[in-house]
């Protein structure tokens, strides 16, 4: 698992007073940047090996302004070329959200699919979400 904290901004509200469900597949996806660098460690995009098939999102729970949001990160299902990646946004000890993306380890130059193999495959699995 990796965990990412965050301290909502103002900006992030909404007029209800909750944060904007706009901001939570954004801070899932700067979350997702320990699993980018699984792959990237220097995240430089001319060295990008992953593509982005598919996100949900699920509100569960109201998040606030002023109090940070701890975001969990999973990896969920590992197949050939493509995972499963799982987070939970949490804010004091309550469940807010939660959602999963899928990922494939893509060759931009060859515009196919790539194998998940070795010390990747093992990193992803070092991640994976206990039973």
């Amino acid at each position: 698992m990796f965990t990412y904290i965050l301290t909502p901004g103002f900006t992030d509200t909404d007029a209800l007073g909750h944060i904007n469900n706009t901001r939570l597949p954004v801070w899932f996806e700067l979350a997702r940047n320990d699993v980018f660098r699984l792959f990237t460690p220097d995240l430089d995009p001319q060295k990008w090996v992953l593509i982005l098939a598919r996100i949900e999102l699920d509100f569960v729970g109201e998040l606030f302004y002023g109090s940070d949001v701890e975001i969990r990160t999973y990896i969920d299902r590992i197949g050939k070329s493509s995972f499963t990646v799982g987070q939970e946004a949490w804010q004091g000890g309550t469940l807010g959200a939660k959602g999963q993306a899928i990922l494939v380890h893509y060759s931009f130059t060859e515009k196919t699919s790539q194998p998940l193999e070795g010390e990747l495959r093992k990193s992803l699995e070092a991640h994976q979400r206990p039973e």
